[in-house]
């Protein structure tokens, strides 16, 4: 795939969270679940865990998945929902139970100027 390409069409899924210590293992353990299945759709591009180790943001957790259109991340999303259902794990429960705060949202590049 050409950069040209990826600047076009690519979608990126930007997730951040606020973890406690406490429940750091729990939730890199579940991303690291949810990315294996992530790298084995059809549109991966690439993926990204980040872990803050110095500075004063508030996310010391952030992962980053390219895909390569939107129509590959439609795709994906009720695959993703019926893993996590088919082994009773739900993202929504888990992040309250832990006190995790959590900013995901969709992104495109910044046109060239």
């Amino acid at each position: 795939m050409s950069n040209q390409n990826q600047r076009d069409g690519s979608v990126f899924r930007v997730d951040k969270f606020v973890v406690p210590a406490a429940a750091r293992d729990e939730i890199l353990g579940k991303v690291r679940m949810t990315h294996e299945l992530l790298r084995q759709q059809d549109g991966f591009v690439q993926d990204f865990l980040l872990e803050q180790f110095s500075g004063p943001g508030e996310f010391n957790i952030v992962t980053m998945v390219e895909w390569e259109s939107q129509a590959a991340v439609d795709k994906v999303v009720p695959i993703v929902k019926a893993a996590h259902e088919r082994i009773a794990f739900n993202p929504q429960e888990t992040i309250a139970r832990l006190g995790v705060k959590a900013d995901i949202a969709n992104y495109q590049r910044v046109s060239e100027m």
